[in-house]
């Protein structure tokens, strides 16, 4: 079976409020709230593609985009 492979964290800073569900449930811990408090991928190149963040975000401000093979 193919794995995931992550293209691009596209996040909604406007709609971030900085709660930081998605940095704690992230499993390689990619993410990381930034000065201002919101997130942004700090080590992309980590990322599994589990979409972790995407489904725990209460304010739908995280989408992971796949690869296409």
């Amino acid at each position: 079976m193919a794995r995931n492979r992550l293209k691009e964290h596209r996040i909604i800073r406007e709609w971030c409020k900085g709660c930081g569900i998605c940095v704690y449930f992230c499993p390689k811990q990619v993410l990381e709230l930034d000065p201002e408090g919101k997130v942004h991928p700090a080590r992309p190149e980590a990322c599994i593609a589990c979409r972790m963040c995407e489904l725990r975000c209460p304010d739908m401000a995280i989408e992971i985009i796949l690869m296409h093979s």
